[in-house]
């Protein structure tokens, strides 16, 4: 159920596989899920050229692709520390993985990334784990962000529709960059859900977050759909302005992102993160946003509601 098997040009990887879909993480660098998708179909994750990098005072960052763990809020240079260095491995069982950064002199947050395979379907447990190596205490919050295939659509669910009458208070906050342009044609506001969509014409970039209460989102790519699944813990404080999902584009390339909340995290303590992924062939959402509805219902129904979030935790 799980082998060595290159990657790209990643010579030390292993693939987990369920006979229905597979997942590829490397220990070259990372921690990095590089892969995941049906058994000899398409990655639904995105790569990027071998060249591309983001160079900072600690070194060049490398953003490969796939899905990786950073600490939120988002600063430079912290939350571009190089990751290119080897990682520990530690097979947990037949479709489990560990997976271990050693900790950097610079940072000193130690990252790790569980991810585990269900026997038979197509669910991965990825859970997320930071560790505060420092010798003082730190606010922050596990950020899990997934490089999507291009050429799709992210899908994040509205709150229910409720009237005037009945409700008079805010259901939930919507947080805009300096940058947004909610004017830009890659965005479709509706009433049930917003979403974001890939454009390689359109380099200039978009982003959005919200506190998302439904605890899911998911992104279509022709007729594949990805939904994962995350927390949502009432009465906690989230990153940017209280957001547990966001998603970010520029051009063909797009992200899918969900966070922690934050903590007050001491010496030698942990917060944690959980996603749940599932892949749903065959999807038709039509040219509506009825269609689109009609189309999530199954899927998200199929799903069982994450309890909670691991919160904090000293080893």
């Amino acid at each position: 159920m799980i082998r060595k098997a290159p990657y790209l040009d990643l010579p030390n990887c292993r693939k987990l596989t369920n006979g229905t879909v597979e997942v590829v993480v490397t220990t070259d660098i990372g921690p990095r899920i590089l892969r995941y998708g049906f058994r000899g179909q398409e990655n639904i994750l995105g790569l990027c050229p071998p060249d591309a990098k983001v160079t900072t005072e600690l070194g060049d960052w490398r953003p490969v692709g796939g899905h990786r763990l950073w600490t939120a809020p988002e600063a430079m240079p912290r939350s571009y520390e190089p990751d290119n260095d080897p990682i520990a491995l530690e097979k947990l069982g037949e479709h489990s993985i560990h997976l271990t950064q050693a900790v950097r002199t610079n940072i000193r947050v130690q990252k790790e990334i569980t991810v585990t395979l269900d026997p038979v379907g197509t669910g991965v447990t990825v859970l997320h784990r930071l560790t505060n190596e420092n010798a003082y205490s730190i606010e922050m919050a596990p950020w899990a962000l997934t490089i999507m295939n291009g050429g799709g659509v992210v899908i994040i669910p509205q709150e229910p529709y409720g009237s005037h009458d009945e409700c008079l208070l805010p259901a939930r906050a919507m947080v805009l960059w300096h940058y947004t342009n909610l004017a830009d044609p890659r965005f479709t506001l509706g009433p049930k859900y917003l979403r974001l969509r890939t454009e390689e014409a359109l380099a200039e970039p978009q982003k959005i977050g919200v506190a998302d209460k439904q605890g899911w989102a998911a992104y279509l790519r022709k007729d594949t759909l990805f939904v994962k699944q995350f927390p949502y813990e009432e009465g906690r404080k989230y990153p940017d302005c209280g957001c547990n999902c966001e998603s970010y584009t520029a051009g063909n390339f797009i992200e899918l992102e969900s966070l922690g909340p934050l903590s007050r995290v001491d010496p030698r303590g942990s917060t944690c993160h959980v996603e749940r992924w599932e892949l749903f062939g065959s999807v038709d959402v039509g040219c509506t946003e009825e269609s689109l509805d009609a189309a999530m219902r199954l899927p998200i129904s199929t799903m069982p509601r994450l309890s909670g979030a691991k919160g904090d935790e000293t080893r």
